[in-house]
This record gives structure tokens, C-alpha cells and sequence, in this order.
């Protein structure tokens, strides 16, 4: 038995939780409340992708007549998928990995639809290797699986998402209180089944639902329903990133039919003080930022003068109960920076709390949750880290900041060279110029493997419109600097802006095929710029050149209709731009003609063919700058003295020798700048919690020295800097 059961309802991903349950009963355990979570999308995955939910799903009754021809080529397999699927499952679930030798056999799985592609990608495999290779073509198994349930049984279903048409734009309650009305779905059976058995099991007071997208919606409130029906006694309560930015005004007493609060922002002093609440009930009861019925109306009780807890008083993630060891990892497109969202295990943490930046114009930038920037200090995240390494057994980090701070990414990558940590990590990114390229040689050292950041419209005109910050020829630097530290790239890209041309969407897919051509973006994604309520767009859309379509508001309201004073209909673009990206992510097509991707006539580009090549045209690299802090990687160094003269050099010199990981680098000086150098090694080694900066090694220097920088620009310094011996942050 415990006081809370949080849940996160069907999907959201396959191949690891979704923080927002282990954030909360970490917070809830500083609090002495018991909690236990669940991720109901995984276990209804699990048992739909079974032979038992197999043979469910072929035992529906279809008109094979009347039905497509894939699905009747997968109905006449049926017995293959039903011999099969206990077998690829526990493969993807990393148990039996001898089985990628039988999958890429492509004589085990049955082939519907989805195999057709395959053509297109066999480059691909080899580079990732086989038991990825086996990974995509179980992924395409699930997927063909998937088609059927959707063409057949149930239209709403998706591995990531259910219904989540109900969810999108949904001013209005009528449609899902209309389908939450009707018959449970063929889902919803698995569902409920489980859930019930959750509920017998806990028996707890207070049911809590983490709702963070329009995919949870449904199934969240199909959730609440069967709650309130057959356990009138336990009170549910909804939070998470769909109440934070769709439900704000929500004005229909229907949906507290379901659900007896819910909770905006933060969620860990509103669901404390709602434990409170439920658990010792009081007539003077206080809450923060909570919706309930009052008087037969919505009120919205905000009169706790409590204040948010402070990031590092929240405690470290908590994912017990949670079966890790049973999420599946897929792989739905062979480039191996796209696959990190849906393949491996990741455990998830912030390094900051809101958007150091805080300013682009299509963002929810006038949010709690982007406008209240709070970091957390690189100790208290990797102890986080460390305790997580313990309580999880895994070793991978995804740090899913609305943009990670580069002062505090450098600070954290320090922290864990310095306890010797081995993890692999990732992030999101704005495409800063402080990510120079011994920055980002430091965080691939500490095991950063991929970053992913906006380039948005890759326009200076749209990007200066945007109030992005940065300029294309700033994010080709960038992004130049992560691959060549052999960290991967993702950029999020966006048609459509208001007031956006053709020309410059034509233009920003040709500054795209270049960045991918050359070799400095390895993945992306295009969406259609979408108007939200709570971004500056939204809130003054007439000075961005749109006008609002005005709807009564009663239930969501973020995603906003308009109309651009272009007139432009940017949705024809979608399926070239996608096509064309799909292309190059695998590095081919790149000497197609723009116009081939689209089915309508375009203009010509005129951005100039080597426009992204002459941005990467090296800058100068020997300025001195004083206040730059200098960390020195290295202490595998031996020194040998030499007694016969260089000519370079009127006496004895040293030759030192540093033994890097992958190769070796040898120098000589001159003996005295040699011993100045060892020492320096020494006293400002990576366990040296101070840097010092550039100025501080030039005074040392210049007490026994002449001219510091013609010293520190020396071929032999320049050898051990291109090496990543000596880093300038």
C-alpha cells in the first residue's frame, strides 16, 4: 500500500521512461510520502506485442475482402508473427542479443510494407553494425504490426502517442468527452486490465497522471474515468507538460468529472501541499496553482505563500518500480544521431531549470517553466549522476534542458573527469559561439556523444526575426567544431515563420544540403512553425504579420489558426523538405537539383554553392586572450633530457613525450621552458578544482622568461593545444 500512484499513460516512448514519475517520487522521498510509479505505456506494449496480444489482434474480425492488400499479406502470416514475436521482443529488450545473427538473416521475420524501404538504407548498416542492423528490421517488424492494429482494429494507435488528435488544438471538450463516452477501444482493454491490477495492488489514495503530451491525453482521462467508476474513493489528479501549457484556462466542469485537480508548473509544492490535502484533510486547506470544483464551479486556488522548492532541494530522480531492464530499444531510422531518442536507456536529468536565453519568439518563453531560469551546480549534478550509476546500473545521461548553459556543460564535463566517471550523455543546445573547439573537445572527453540545438530557419533575416541569437554562419562554425571533437549533431528546423518567403524556405534547405554535405550536421528534423498562446507571436501576433483566428476557449488552449499576411500555403513544402532531409541524413542525393524534391515549381536558390564551405574558412587562431581558462588533460608525460644541441637551440634541451589515449605527441624545449612546463602540468592538473586563466601562466612565465606568447604560440605549444594536451575554455 502506498499514499500515491503516479502514472504516465499510454505513450510516450519505448526505450525509456519518461522522467516527469522519477523526478516526482525523488522529490516525494525528501517528503517521507510514499509513492509508487508505474509507465503504463510500456506495459501495455508489452502485453499487445505478445503472442497472447497477437493472436487478440488476429482474431479481430476483418473482412479480408474489403481490407488492404498488405494487411491481407500479414493476416496470411499470422502464424509467423505469432512464432516470432516472443523471440524479437526480448531481443530488443537487449536479452538476446545472439538473435541479430537470425534477424539479418531476412529469412526469420515476416515482410509486409514497412521492409519495402530497405533499399534506400543498406549503406547504412554497415556502418552501424549488427545488432543495430537488427534492431532496424525488428523495428520495421513492430511497425508492420502497427499498420495492421491502425488500418483494422484501432485507428488511434501509435507507439509514441494515442489519440493524440483528441489532444492537439482541442478548444473544445465535446470530442473527447464524446469518445471517453463511447465504447472502450481495443487499447483501452489492455489498459484498464492493467490498470486495475496496479490499483489492487497499491491501493493508494491519491492517483496521480503525468500528462506531457497530446498522446497521453486520451488514455489519461479514459484512465481517470475507470478510477472514478469502480474506486469512487481515490482522488486523481493530472499535471505535467499538457496541463502546463494547453490547460491553463480551462473552463469545463466535464473534465473534473475525471479528475479532481489539476496542477500547473513545478509540480512539487502543489503535489505536496495536495498530499496534505487528501491525506489529513482541513476546511482551511491551501494549494498552489491547482484547478478544482468549488462551489460547482472551475476555481483555480493559488493561496499557499509558500515558494517553489530550489532545484538542488529536490532530490535525485527515484526510478524504482520502474522495470528497466524491460523497455525496448528501436531503431526507425539507420542514422545512428536520430536513433539516441528511441534506442538505449537513458536516464534523464537538468542541468537548469528554464532557458538561460529566454527570448525566441515562437517559444513559451512568458512560461514558469522556460521564463524561470535556475541552474543547478555541477557537484550536485554529478552526485545526482553517481547516485543514479548505483540505484539504476546504467551509465547513460540524457540531460534534457530547454538549452544546457556552456559555462555550466564545461563545469559538469570537469566534474566528472575529475572523479573519473565513465558515462556517455547528451543534451540539447543553443548553438552558442562559446562552443569553441577545445570546449567541445573537453565535453567528448567526459563522454558527451551528440548534441541537439534550433537552427530554426536557416535565414539571418528569420533568425534575427526569431530573436534566435545566432547567425548561420555562427551555427556552421559550431556545429564544424562538434563533429570534428566526434560529437553528433542534431538541428531542429522550421518552414513557415511568419512572413516567411518561398525564396528563403528554398534558400534554408539549400543552406541544409550543405551542412550536410559538408559533414557538419548528421541529423535534423523539419516542423511546420506552429502560433502558441503563450509565446510573443501568439501574444502580439499583428506586429509578426499574422492575424489570430479567435475561438471560445473552454478546454485547451495553446496551439492557435492564423492567417499569414504572405498568404503562403507553407504545408505544400512538407513532404519535400522531409524527403530531402531523409536524403541527405543519409548522406546521399546531395547533387540533386532542389526542385526535384518537390512536385511544383520553386525558385532557383541563391545562396552561392560554397557559401557553408567559405563560413568554415578557418578564423584566426593566435589571439592571446588574458581571461580564457587553461586546462591541461594530460599527465602521462616523460621527459628526456638531451645533451647534443638542436640547432634551434644553443644548449641542452627535453624531449617530452605524452602518451594520449589513441596516439602519442612528442615536443622539444628547451630545458628550463620544459621544467616550467612539467611543473605547470603538475600544479594545474585536471584534479585542481581552480583553473587559471591565460594572463596568471603568462605572469608566472615572465618571471623567469622573455615574451609569454611567442612562447605560448610556439609550433611545439600549438602541437600539444591541436591535441587536446591544453585546452583554452
Amino acid at each position: 500500500m502506498k499514499d500515491l500512484l503516479l502514472i504516465t499513460p499510454p505513450f510516450t516512448q519505448l526505450n525509456t521512461p519518461y522522467p516527469a514519475t522519477a523526478y516526482i517520487k525523488g522529490f516525494l522521498n525528501t517528503k517521507d510520502i510514499s509513492s509508487y510509479q508505474t509507465d503504463l505505456g510500456l506495459d501495455v506494449i508489452l502485453e499487445l506485442f505478445s503472442r497472447n496480444g497477437i493472436e487478440k489482434i488476429f482474431n479481430t474480425q476483418v473482412n479480408l475482402q474489403e481490407i488492404s492488400e498488405n494487411s491481407q499479406r500479414m493476416y496470411a502470416l499470422r502464424e509467423e508473427y505469432l512464432k516470432t514475436i516472443d523471440q524479437v521482443i526480448p531481443f530488443l529488450q537487449g536479452k538476446n542479443p545472439t538473435l541479430a545473427r537470425q534477424i539479418c538473416s531476412m529469412n526469420f521475420l515476416p515482410e509486409a510494407s514497412r521492409f519495402n524501404q530497405l533499399d534506400d538504407m543498406d549503406f547504412a548498416f554497415g556502418n552501424m553494425g549488427l545488432q543495430d542492423k537488427a534492431k532496424h528490421l525488428a523495428t520495421l517488424y513492430l511497425e508492420d504490426i502497427s499498420d495492421y492494429i491502425v488500418e483494422n482494429i484501432d485507428a488511434d494507435f501509435g507507439f509514441s502517442r494515442y489519440a493524440e488528435r483528441l489532444g492537439k488544438s482541442a478548444n473544445s471538450f465535446d470530442e473527447l468527452y464524446s469518445k471517453l463516452s463511447g465504447d472502450q477501444t481495443f487499447i483501452d482493454y489492455f489498459t484498464l486490465k492493467i490498470l486495475q491490477e496496479k490499483l489492487e495492488l497499491i491501493q493508494p489514495r491519491l492517483v496521480c497522471f503525468s500528462i506531457p503530451f497530446p498522446g497521453n491525453l486520451y488514455a489519461g482521462f479514459r484512465c481517470a474515468q475507470f478510477i472514478k467508476k469502480h474506486y469512487p474513493h481515490i482522488k486523481t489528479a493530472m499535471g505535467g507538460g499538457f496541463p502546463n501549457t494547453e490547460l491553463r484556462e480551462v473552463k469545463d466542469q466535464r473534465v473534473f468529472e475525471f479528475f479532481d485537480f489539476i496542477t500547473l508548473d513545478d509540480g512539487e509544492l502543489p503535489l505536496e501541499l495536495l498530499c496534505s490535502n487528501v491525506l489529513s484533510p482541513s476546511e482551511d486547506a491551501e494549494y498552489k496553482r491547482t484547478f478544482l470544483i468549488e462551489n460547482q464551479e472551475v476555481t483555480y486556488k493559488n493561496n499557499s505563500k509558500r515558494h517553489d522548492y530550489k532545484q538542488a532541494d529536490i532530490g535525485t530522480p527515484d526510478y524504482t518500480d520502474l522495470q528497466l531492464d524491460r523497455y525496448i530499444s528501436v531503431i526507425e531510422i539507420a542514422n545512428p544521431m536520430h536513433s539516441l531518442w528511441s534506442d538505449g536507456r537513458w536516464n534523464k536529468l537538468t542541468m537548469a531549470h528554464g532557458c538561460y536565453w529566454g527570448k525566441c519568439t515562437f517559444c513559451d518563453i512568458s512560461l514558469d517553466y522556460i521564463k524561470i531560469y535556475e541552474p543547478i551546480s555541477a557537484k550536485i549534478l554529478v552526485d545526482r549522476m553517481e547516485e543514479l550509476i548505483k540505484t539504476t546500473g546504467e551509465t547513460g545521461f540524457h540531460f534534457v534542458d530547454e538549452a544546457a548553459p556552456p559555462a555550466l556543460m564545461r563545469e559538469v564535463a570537469l566534474e566528472i573527469l575529475r572523479r573519473n566517471l565513465v558515462v556517455t550523455w547528451w543534451t540539447n543546445i543553443r548553438f552558442e559561439k562559446s562552443f569553441t573547439r577545445d570546449l567541445c573537445y573537453l565535453l567528448k572527453m567526459s563522454g558527451c556523444v551528440a548534441v541537439s540545438g534550433g537552427l530554426e530557419v536557416a535565414s539571418d533575416r528569420l533568425l534575427q526575426l526569431i530573436d534566435k541569437g545566432v547567425s548561420v554562419e555562427q551555427v556552421a562554425r559550431v556545429t564544424r567544431n562538434f563533429t570534428e571533437a566526434g560529437i553528433m549533431v542534431h538541428a531542429y528546423l522550421m518552414y513557415g515563420y511568419p512572413t516567411q518567403t518561398i525564396q528563403e524556405t528554398v534558400d534554408s534547405l539549400e543552406m541544409v544540403r550543405q551542412m550536410f554535405e559538408m559533414g557538419i550536421l548528421q541529423s535534423a528534423f523539419w516542423h511546420q512553425f506552429a502560433m502558441t498562446a503563450h509565446s510573443p507571436v501568439g501574444i502580439n501576433p499583428e506586429a509578426f504579420g499574422v492575424t489570430p483566428v479567435k475561438e471560445e476557449i473552454l478546454f485547451a488552449n495553446n496551439d492557435i489558426d492564423f492567417k499569414d499576411k504572405t498568404g503562403i500555403d507553407h504545408s505544400k513544402f512538407s513532404f519535400g523538405l522531409k524527403k530531402s532531409l531523409f536524403n541527405y541524413m543519409h548522406g546521399i542525393n546531395f547533387e540533386f537539383p532542389l526542385q526535384d524534391w518537390f512536385d511544383f515549381k520553386i525558385p532557383r536558390t541563391q545562396v552561392h554553392p560554397d557559401h557553408i564551405h567559405d563560413c568554415l574558412l578557418d578564423e584566426n587562431q593566435f589571439g592571446f586572450k588574458g581571461n580564457s581558462k587553461v586546462v591541461f588533460l594530460s599527465k602521462n608525460v616523460i621527459a628526456e633530457n638531451r645533451v647534443k644541441n638542436k640547432k634551434k637551440y644553443s644548449g641542452p634541451y627535453t624531449l617530452l613525450t605524452f602518451h594520449l589515449k589513441t596516439n602519442i605527441v612528442k615536443i622539444d624545449l628547451e630545458q628550463d621552458k620544459a621544467e616550467w612546463l612539467m611543473k605547470v602540468l603538475e600544479e594545474n592538473s585536471i584534479e585542481n578544482p581552480k583553473k587559471i586563466t591565460a594572463q596568471q601562466l603568462k605572469n608566472q612565465f615572465e618571471e623567469n622568461f622573455e615574451d609569454f606568447e611567442l612562447f605560448w604560440f610556439s609550433k611545439p605549444m600549438q602541437q600539444l593545444k591541436e591535441n587536446g594536451v591544453i585546452l583554452s575554455l
